[in-house]
């Protein structure tokens, strides 16, 4: 699993070059095309992270009106809302050169 935490990532949307983007497909839609499908992979893989380390905090009970707050939980819960966006960490992958993809159509 790679660490998003240490990912140099914007974590605000910025400018990119279009043509530095559709370099290495040769197609504007085909890079926007493998850096959603990076994104998707890598929202599932920080959801279930995030549920594992909830995991631990979850109390069962049959009482719908007791809630108890936890601060460790509210902590990792901050953290993760403070991680950039998974499209924006597929897209400084795409344009390091980390993404390894393929189109069978081209082969």
């Amino acid at each position: 699993m790679i660490d998003y935490k240490k990912s140099k990532a914007a974590l605000t949307t910025i400018t990119r070059d279009r043509d530095k983007l559709e370099a290495p497909t040769g197609n504007i839609y085909e890079s926007v095309m493998v850096v959603s499908k990076r994104a998707n992979q890598i929202s599932v893989e920080i959801k279930q992270e995030l549920n594992r380390k909830l995991e631990e905090f979850a109390y069962y009970t049959d009482n719908l009106e007791e809630v108890f707050e936890n601060r460790e939980q509210i902590e990792i819960s901050k953290f993760y809302e403070r991680l950039p966006k998974a499209s924006l960490i597929a897209l400084q992958e795409f344009m390091d050169n980390e993404i390894y993809f393929r189109n069978p159509s081209k082969e």
